[in-house]
């Protein structure tokens, strides 16, 4: 169905045409929950994976890995002497490089080529880096496998922002993200579960973490199988019936976004270039997610210099992922209930965060004090900012490789945010409390708020001037799947 269209249009009309059709409210209601059943299970087990497969990092380094492969100095020069764990910073960031390398294309890749088919060849390639990791004798070897894990890794956040924005309305997409992005929550949980589990491990012929990377890598390959089935679009998906292929792509109408384009368009590059919301969108992006690259590479090791034990450090990451996971869910769930409240919520959900790194800063690292670990926890707030961000930015252009650069965008921030955060943290200023690192990230929310309410003022401003817009519903229909541009299409409004 989708090679007989013409390639600069949308696959949807060679399914709905260029006129508007009525759709049952039954029959959609019954579409979306099938919709819902298909994908967002699968897309909670993949992104969980990919921040799992992250976050080990913070956890192996506790069971010896930075003894086995050399990722800490210590400087005996000193009196008294000093752990220099800058190796391990990179290690951390390392893997951010490889997923900047990837990202713009591998999400080009998707939009020109069947979907399922690439996504299940790269996610199975992952699994095998993943579990390659426990052959790995030395920092520079852990180089290396982070840099190639973070470039086939950067498929999966992209093309899940792709698929929400390909399959739900504009309405539908906030709540839709935020339950693939809760996974983040969620799996810091159960990673935190299963890594305590692999704590107790005693002898064996390898060492604790390499069972981690082990056990990691062989879910991600049956994941990957699964990939395989995943359609390009509503117009393609195997799972529905025909009449409700055509429910499910004629319900995307009235939102302007478009549903998939394979032609590339430099055109609509050039336009992401030129257009303030992107790069907004990505300086948000970029500040807000640099509390992730300290908390998932160092959060347990970082726990455990407040007098806890390691067991006791990993077990202090469920109060955070069920922070994450919580407030991820909740704030999706308002955002598609109450109009024009996401950016609102966003700056809201920056204020517990910076109190977090504040408290753990000024309070008192005493032997298993209680003050820091309330900090950290509530720290888990980032996840709902950066899980509204991705919404914000998805939910606001249109054109298929706008959306696809959009994404890439992101995503390019979020390793920024990852690059940065680990590099804040200075082994040296352990003593005063790793202050680089708390006052840098209290000024990157700073930077989140204020980006977000210049967002506003941006999209509120545009949506003014449409408004005034003189509505055609005939043109409105025939505009909807022709893989205009937000900026192209009058008709388009921005969601808040």
């Amino acid at each position: 169905m989708e090679d007989v269209v013409d390639r600069d249009k949308d696959i949807a009309i060679a399914v709905v045409g260029e006129h508007g059709h009525a759709v049952d409210p039954a029959v959609e209601r019954r579409v979306v929950r099938k919709i819902d059943m298909f994908l967002i299970p699968a897309m909670i087990v993949g992104y969980g994976l990919v921040y799992y497969d992250k976050a080990i990092l913070g956890s192996a380094v506790l069971f010896g890995m930075t003894t086995d492969l050399q990722l800490s100095q210590v400087d005996n020069s000193t009196h008294p002497p000093t752990t220099n764990t800058s190796r391990l910073s990179w290690a951390t960031s390392m893997f951010y490089f490889g997923m900047l390398a990837g990202l713009y294309p591998m999400t080009f890749a998707l939009q020109r080529f069947n979907m399922g088919r690439i996504l299940g060849v790269v996610v199975c390639l992952w699994s095998l880096i993943c579990m390659l990791t426990a052959a790995v004798t030395s920092w520079r070897g852990l180089y290396a496998q982070r840099f190639f894990l973070g470039f086939v890794e950067s498929i999966i956040p992209t093309g899940f922002m792709c698929i929400v924005s390909s399959f739900y309305t504009q309405r539908e997409q906030a709540l839709r993200q935020s339950w693939w992005f809760s996974s983040t929550g969620l799996f810091t949980i159960i990673g935190g579960a299963l890594n305590y589990g692999f704590g107790q491990i005693k002898g064996g012929s390898l060492k604790r973490w390499q069972y981690i990377y082990l056990l990691a890598g062989s879910i991600t390959f049956f994941f990957g199988l699964a990939c395989f089935f995943v359609p390009n679009s509503p117009v393609s998906a195997w799972f529905l019936k025909k009449d409700e292929r055509v429910v499910a792509t004629e319900r995307l109408r009235y939102g302007q976004t478009g549903v998939r384009c394979t032609k590339f368009k430099w055109c609509q590059v050039k336009e992401s270039f030129l257009d303030v919301k992107v790069w907004l969108v990505a300086l948000m992006m970029a500040s807000a997610y640099t509390i992730n690259g300290a908390i998932s590479g160092f959060g347990p090791l970082i726990v455990s210099t407040f007098g806890w034990s390691t067991l006791d450090s990993i077990l202090f990451q469920f109060p955070l992922g069920g922070i994450c996971f919580i407030m991820i869910l909740l704030t999706g769930y308002l955002s598609s209930r109450i109009s024009n409240i996401r950016i609102i919520l966003l700056v809201l959900c920056c204020l517990p965060v910076i109190a977090g790194c504040t408290l753990i800063w000024k309070s008192t690292w005493s032997h298993r004090a209680a003050a820091p670990v309330v900090g950290y926890s509530i720290t888990g707030f980032f996840g709902a900012v950066v899980s509204l961000i991705i919404s914000i930015g998805m939910s606001n252009v249109a054109g298929q490789t706008k959306k696809c650069f959009m994404a890439a965008t992101i995503f390019v921030a979020y390793c920024v945010g990852n690059i940065v955060g680990p590099q804040l943290i200075k082994s040296q200023t352990k003593s005063r409390h790793y202050p680089e690192l708390w006052l840098g990230l209290i000024i990157c929310y700073c930077i989140t708020i204020v980006s977000s309410l210049a967002l506003y003022f941006v999209l509120a401003r545009e949506n003014k001037l449409r408004a005034a817009f003189e509505q055609n519903d005939v043109d409105r229909d025939k505009m909807a799947f022709l893989d205009l541009t937000d900026k192209e299409n009058p008709y388009f409004m921005y969601m808040l």
